[in-house]
């Protein structure tokens, strides 16, 4: 089988993480090519996510490595066991590119999210009226099918919070983002009504960093953390204008949960909160 192409973030994380391991182990990737009894290329297309890896192979590497995490173990052997193509989102590969199918897959797996936003809503609480407006700003300008595939795909990404066991999620919005007019006063409305409403779900937490506060929180780029199955398999996804990025080294997954837990402390409790958001809508 050739190697694949455009892995799935998924796909490289198990790469990754298998790599990991190994270089803590201090053995070469010829050394793990011969206990498996292949070349070394296949090992190094297997750490780039360019190739698939039976969950018979990642516990026969797991060993050789003397992993001594028997539930990291079984989370990467749950990677291995996914396949490509079983889940709704697989539906707009060749349509939208790689890096959107890459969100809506880590917010699939993850047990929990937690967000930062300063200027936007948060891309799971959008309507589809305000992700519309933020899609056609795009520069350069977007055709007419690809605003609307786009938004179709935001508006089931974020299914994941009204399933039978949705995911639970806390979005920390700078009171900036509420007061935003983008697409005008009735997409607004609209926006702050349906997250005021959002925030009212038992696994939903909604709270407002206010202009009040004396604190300066470096969080302008809007910041998403996954958690996964086991802490080693959290990522954190930072947005940018123009293409976001995965994160997942150990330094990254220490610096970006304590900066979302500082935005956390300044921000409003939820009631206070939803009373803003509530408040914010009446006044438009």
């Amino acid at each position: 089988m050739p190697p694949r192409d455009n892995p799935t973030a998924r796909q490289v994380r198990l790469g990754t993480e298998l790599r990991k391991l190994r270089e803590a182990a201090g053995r070469t990737a010829r050394e793990a090519a011969g206990m498996l009894s292949v070349d070394q290329a296949k090992i190094s297309h297997i750490e780039a996510g360019r190739i698939g890896v039976s969950e018979d192979r990642v516990r026969r590497l797991c060993t050789y490595y003397e992993c001594a995490a028997p539930e990291l173990v079984e989370a990467l052997c749950g990677i291995a066991r996914e396949r490509r193509g079983a889940l709704w989102f697989d539906e707009y590969r060749g349509i939208l590119a790689p890096s959107f199918l890459d969100i809506a897959e880590l917010e699939h797996h993850a047990v929990e999210l937690r967000s930062v936003q300063a200027l936007t809503m948060p891309g799971l609480a959008q309507t589809e009226n305000y992700a519309r407006t933020l899609y056609r700003s795009a520069i350069p300008p977007l055709p007419p099918d690809e605003i609307e595939a786009r938004v179709e795909f935001r508006m089931r990404r974020a299914r994941i919070l009204h399933t039978d066991a949705p995911t639970p999620c806390t979005m920390l919005i700078h009171e900036a983002a509420l007061r935003m007019r983008f697409g005008g006063r009735d997409v607004t409305r609209e926006q702050l009504d349906h997250l005021a409403e959002l925030s009212t779900l038992p696994h939903i937490v909604v709270r407002v960093i206010p202009f009040s506060t004396t604190e300066f929180i470096e969080a302008t780029q809007p910041t998403l953390l996954a958690r996964g199955v086991i802490p080693q398999l959290d990522t954190v996804q930072i947005d940018a204008t123009f293409g976001g990025r995965l994160l997942d080294a150990p330094a990254d997954l220490g610096r970006y949960p304590a900066l979302i837990d500082v935005a956390e402390k300044a921000s409003l409790p939820p009631d206070e909160s939803r009373h803003l958001i509530r408040y914010i809508a009446r006044e438009l």
